[in-house]
């Protein structure tokens, strides 16, 4: 196992390409990983929440996979799958054909339909998906909000470091701070990139040193100017940066942030087609108000290199 990987920096979340019938579309893999590379991203964070994986079939997972195992060596965006599931075999299966890809890393979060009733239970869900990809790093993808999963990220630590052999970390996507700064400082040697974009500055304060987004693929010149400003104690332009990410989540949100961000990432020359049932899409009208709205805080100017 790499035990050097530390997801510092910006990682991004990448979205799963669809055809306009909801079909997957593999072939604009390329196009996504060559729009990151082109914008200093190294890491890309596949298949997660972002990326629809819930909506998606095992197969198509292991062939968006096999797209992004070309696109990673053609362009130099190294990868950490996300592999969870409501099936643990799944998830055990997904991250055996990750390694096989040649991933850094591979992901989980908690099985959400029938939930882990302890932080044991969980832990073990954790494990058995973990061992599928053994030398690689594993990262536990904790995001209480979608899974209504609940515990204590230090627990988890404390029993995940004795029962899984490949743990390196934790996906804190909860915008509970104090619980952050407390999961930091539990054990340094345990890597926790941050997952809530709008509140990036407040976990930079706190200590983190990289982040998983969603808008990292549409937005990355902002994030780096934000790093960079707070990195030289420039609070000013690292808040005024964060409030143009707040502004630019909010507006994308208000019409549906899935359907509205791939429908941006077109904008910019990478088709991703809709988002995938169950969640919705623009309409044509929703589609103009939010280019306007997005021209109006200036997007457009500051979101790439």
């Amino acid at each position: 196992m790499d035990t050097s990987l530390k997801l510092h920096g910006l990682v991004a979340a990448v979205h799963t390409p669809f055809k306009a019938d909801g079909s997957l579309n593999p072939s604009s893999v390329d196009a996504q990983a060559k729009l990151l590379a082109s914008q200093g991203i190294k890491l890309a964070f596949i298949t997660g929440s972002t990326g629809e994986s819930s909506s998606m079939q095992l197969e198509e997972r292991k062939e968006i996979y096999s797209a992004w195992k070309e696109a990673s060596a053609k362009h130099g965006v190294e990868v950490i799958a996300h592999t969870g599931s409501n099936s643990v075999w799944d998830a055990r299966e997904l991250a055996s054909f990750a390694q096989e890809c040649g991933f850094v890393a591979t992901s989980s979060l908690a099985p959400s339909y029938y939930k882990p009733g302890t932080v044991q239970c969980l832990v073990e869900c954790c494990a058995f998906a973990a061992s599928g990809a053994p030398d690689l790093p594993y990262y536990y993808y904790d995001i209480p909000v979608l899974t209504g999963v609940r515990f204590n990220p230090v627990d988890f630590i404390r029993l995940a470091k004795e029962q899984i052999p490949n743990f390196a970390g934790i996906k804190f996507t909860n915008p509970d701070l104090a619980l952050y700064q407390t999961t930091l400082n539990y054990d340094e040697t345990v890597d926790i990139p941050w997952g809530v974009d709008e509140w990036f500055t407040g976990a930079l304060s706190v200590g983190a040193k990289g982040a998983v987004g969603s808008s990292f693929n549409f937005a990355p010149a902002l994030y780096q100017k934000l790093m960079k400003a707070f990195a030289e104690g420039d609070v000013e332009t690292a808040r005024d940066c964060q409030w143009k990410s707040v502004q630019m989540i909010n507006i994308l949100a208000s019409k549906g942030y899935m359907g509205c961000a791939k429908a941006l990432m077109g904008w910019l020359g990478v088709d991703l087609g809709p988002a995938r049932l169950p969640q919705g899409n623009p309409t044509a009208d929703q589609l103009k108000e939010l280019r306007s709205e997005l021209e109006g805080i200036g997007f457009f100017q500051w979101a790439l290199n």
